[in-house]
């Protein structure tokens, strides 16, 4: 199975822990870090990690920052992540001891990417990861999904959180190509303008809807999944970890709700260290750990 990955690439610098901004003074803090970010790069690194054959579109600068983003994902196939005449897009992440973040962002080289739709010959999945993300994608999803599913591929779509607030005009489209959508209660509320995440799920037309819910786990199809408890440190990047640990699993021929459980594993695991995928194992040990914890419950 190979698996065609659309999004951004991100080099994240992380201070733990933050709780609090002073500004014109000094917070001292355990660690500073640096680490891969951006949804496609954090979905991408997953896949790879849990041994699925993907590839990742997208760009990053031509300098430092972009060779050493470039370096980190192993595995990953990125011959065709473009360099650009653009900084490589970075985040300045401010994590709390409870595993909650505040976020500083800076596009640089997703403001040039993905302009066009890439080929999937060769390709069994599409994933385009958070169409918000890169400004090209606002437009450009749409024709990206329908071309994967006219190949032949199957295809999902991951939501994230649009800073400009158009939600619905973006991803509402996308839909009626999309066989699987992974987003949140409150991506899911904004999109759709529903009061409640029930109300949500029942106006999002794709394929299937994988709702994250956090320590609540996942609701697929309308039944939940429930998590694995786990004392966080850091949430960034969980719910593109999720995404990646879902169709590694789903790709093998699990089932909705065996995939989403295995994703609520990943992603529990994932929020035990500092950075987006450093708390990682590959697809046996992730299997047994989610064995021994679901044991432990």
């Amino acid at each position: 199975m190979k698996i065609l990955v659309a999004g951004n690439l991100v080099l994240d610098l992380l201070a733990w822990p933050v709780e609090e901004i002073r500004w014109d003074g000094t917070v001292w803090v355990d660690q500073i870090t640096r680490s891969v970010g951006g949804n496609g790069a954090n979905t991408s690194y997953t896949l790879a990690k849990l041994g699925v054959d993907v590839t990742l579109v997208g760009a990053v600068g031509k300098d430092a920052e972009g060779e050493e983003l470039l370096s980190i994902l192993k595995g990953v196939d990125t011959t065709r992540v473009k360099k650009l005449a653009l900084p490589t897009p970075t985040t300045m992440a401010l994590v709390k001891r409870t595993g909650q973040r505040a976020f500083v962002h800076r596009p640089g080289a997703s403001k040039g990417a993905l302009k066009s739709v890439p080929s999937m010959k060769g390709f069994h999945h599409f994933h385009l990861a958070n169409p918000f993300a890169v400004p090209a994608l606002r437009t450009l999803a749409p024709k990206m999904l329908e071309r994967a599913r006219r190949d032949g591929l199957t295809t999902s779509m991951d939501t994230g959180w649009d800073s400009r607030g158009e939600w619905g005009k973006v991803v509402l489209p996308c839909l009626e190509h999309v066989d699987v959508l992974f987003v949140n209660e409150e991506e899911a509320r904004l999109i759709t303008g529903a009061k409640s995440w029930r109300a949500a799920l029942k106006l999002l037309p794709a394929g299937h809807v994988v709702m994250k819910r956090g320590d609540k786990g996942a609701v697929v199809d309308g039944a939940l999944v429930p998590a694995y408890p786990v004392e966080a440190i850091d949430s960034t990047g969980a719910g593109d970890v999720f995404a990646g640990a879902f169709l590694a699993a789903w790709t093998r021929g699990y089932s909705l709700t065996e995939s989403v459980d295995f994703a609520n594993a990943a992603a529990a695991m994932s929020v035990l260290e500092l950075g987006s995928v450093t708390g990682l194992k590959n697809f046996a040990q992730t299997l047994r750990w989610k064995k021994a914890r679901r044991a432990a419950i």
